[in-house]
C-alpha cells in the first residue's frame, strides 16, 4: 500500500495521479484533439459511460484531468472541472443553476465581469440578481426570494477586501435549499477551503495565484458532491469552454510552487500594508492582516493567512491615485493579480469600469481605491517604489 499524501505541499507535487507509460516525471502534454479506440465496442463503451477512456479533448484529456484531480484534492472536493478562463467557470456555474424566472444573490463587490454579466447579459434570459454586502448576514437573508436558486460569494471580495462568513451564509442558504458557490481566487486553497466551511461549489480564476506566472488564462470549478459535479460537467462540455492541454500543463507546473510563492508574497504584503497604513498621504488601507480591518477576527477564523492583496485610498482621491500609478517603476500598472510580480491598478476606471456609478459606490468601489497585488520581489524594493511614487501625489 502506498503512502497517502496528506500534507498540502505533498499534494501540490504529487496529486493528480496521471502516470505516463514511459515513466516521465511530469504528466506530458497530450496535445491532441481526439483519441483512438481499441475497438468499436470500446468506442461505444466510452460514449455510454461504461468505460472512462478518452474520446475528445473538449470532453476530457489526461493532462487536463491531472490538474482537475489535483485541484479537487487541494480543495477537499469530489471533482474538478477545468475551463478556458475564470469567466468560463463563472458562466458554467450560472448557466447550470439559473433558468428563466430564477434569482441569484451575489456579493456586491465581486469581480467586475462576474457581476457585469448578471447585470447586462442574463436579464435578457429572464434571470434577476440582487447584489448585497454578503459580509452582513442580515442583508443576505433579506435578499433571498422564493425563486432564489444560487448564492454567489467572493471572499475576500475584489477589490474591497471584505470578508464573508462562509459558514453562516452556507447554513442560511441550505435552510432555504439554495446552493452556495464561492470565488476563492484571492485566497487560493492554500489559505482558505470554502467546501470545508459549508460551500457547495468553489471556483478560481487560475490565471492568478494558482498559476502565478502571468502566462496563462484559465479557470476551475470544484464541487463538494458527485451530484453537483454531474450537473456542471455536461454544461462545461456543451459550452465548449474547456481548457487546452498546454494551458493545463503550464497551470499544473505553476501550481507546484503555490505555497512558497504565497508565503513570500504574504510576508511582503504584511510589511507593505503596515507601511501604507502609516503613510500620511494614505487615507485608509484594507488588508485582512491588519487589526483595523472590520472583519479581522473572521479572517483569522476562516483563513490560514491574510493573503497578498491590499486595497487602499489616497487623500487626494482619483487624481492622486492616477498620479501614483503613473509614477510606479517596479510595480506593473496592469490588471490581474496573484503573480510573482507586484501589480497595481485602479478598479473604478479599469476592472470595474462597466459598473454604474451608483453600483460602484454601493459596492464600496470608490474613485480613490487603488488595488495592489504584492509580488515576491525584495520587499524593500517594493516599499521604495511605492514611497517614490507617493512623493508628489
Amino acid at each position: 500500500m502506498g503512502l497517502k499524501n496528506t500534507g498540502f505541499n505533498s499534494k501540490l507535487i504529487h496529486s493528480g495521479g496521471i502516470k505516463d507509460p514511459l515513466g516521465s516525471a511530469v504528466t506530458p502534454i497530450y496535445q491532441t484533439s481526439t483519441f483512438s479506440f481499441k475497438s468499436a465496442k470500446h468506442g461505444s463503451q466510452c460514449f455510454s459511460g461504461e468505460s472512462d477512456g478518452y474520446i475528445y479533448t473538449r470532453i476530457g484529456n489526461p493532462t487536463i484531468l491531472d490538474l482537475e484531480r489535483t485541484m479537487a484534492d487541494l480543495e477537499n472536493g469530489f471533482g474538478g472541472i477545468a475551463t478556458s478562463s475564470g469567466m468560463g467557470a463563472v458562466n458554467t456555474v450560472y448557466l447550470t443553476y439559473l433558468s428563466s424566472g430564477d434569482h441569484v444573490v451575489c456579493t456586491e463587490a465581486v469581480y467586475g465581469p462576474s457581476r457585469g454579466v448578471l447585470e447586462n447579459v442574463y436579464p435578457k434570459f429572464g434571470i434577476e440578481a440582487s447584489f448585497v454586502n454578503t459580509s452582513e448576514l442580515k442583508a443576505v437573508k433579506e435578499a433571498i426570494q422564493p425563486n432564489t436558486k444560487l448564492i454567489f460569494l467572493e471572499s475576500p471580495a475584489n477589490p474591497t477586501m471584505q470578508i464573508t462568513d462562509v459558514v453562516a451564509v452556507s447554513e442560511l442558504a441550505h435552510k432555504n435549499n439554495i446552493p452556495v458557490c464561492i470565488d476563492n481566487t484571492f485566497a487560493s486553497p492554500y489559505l482558505q477551503k470554502p467546501l470545508d466551511l459549508g460551500a457547495d461549489i468553489v471556483l478560481h480564476s487560475m490565471t492568478k495565484f494558482i498559476n502565478g506566472h502571468a502566462d496563462i488564462v484559465a479557470g476551475m470549478i470544484v464541487t463538494k458532491t458527485e451530484e453537483d459535479f454531474k450537473k456542471l460537467r455536461p454544461m462545461m462540455v456543451n459550452l465548449g469552454c474547456n481548457m487546452d492541454p498546454n494551458q493545463a500543463f503550464l497551470t499544473r507546473r505553476g501550481l507546484k510552487t503555490l505555497s512558497i510563492r504565497i508565503d513570500k508574497a504574504q510576508e511582503n504584503c504584511i510589511k507593505v500594508a503596515d507601511y501604507l497604513e502609516s503613510h500620511p498621504k494614505v487615507a485608509w488601507v484594507k488588508f485582512p492582516g491588519l487589526k483595523s480591518h472590520p472583519q479581522y477576527e473572521l479572517a483569522k477564523k476562516q483563513m490560514s493567512g491574510p493573503g497578498a492583496m491590499i486595497s487602499f485610498g489616497l487623500n487626494g482621491g482619483y487624481k492622486a491615485g492616477e498620479k501614483m500609478m503613473n509614477n510606479v517603476q517596479l510595480a506593473l500598472l496592469a490588471v490581474s493579480l496573484g503573480g510573482i510580480e507586484t501589480l497595481i491598478q485602479h478598479p473604478a476606471s479599469m476592472t470595474h469600469s462597466k459598473l454604474t456609478i451608483a453600483g460602484k459606490l454601493k459596492a464600496g468601489i470608490t474613485d480613490d481605491l487603488v488595488r495592489l497585488s504584492v509580488g515576491i520581489e525584495d520587499v524593500e524594493d517594493i516599499i521604495n517604489d511605492l514611497d517614490q511614487a507617493l512623493k508628489d501625489v
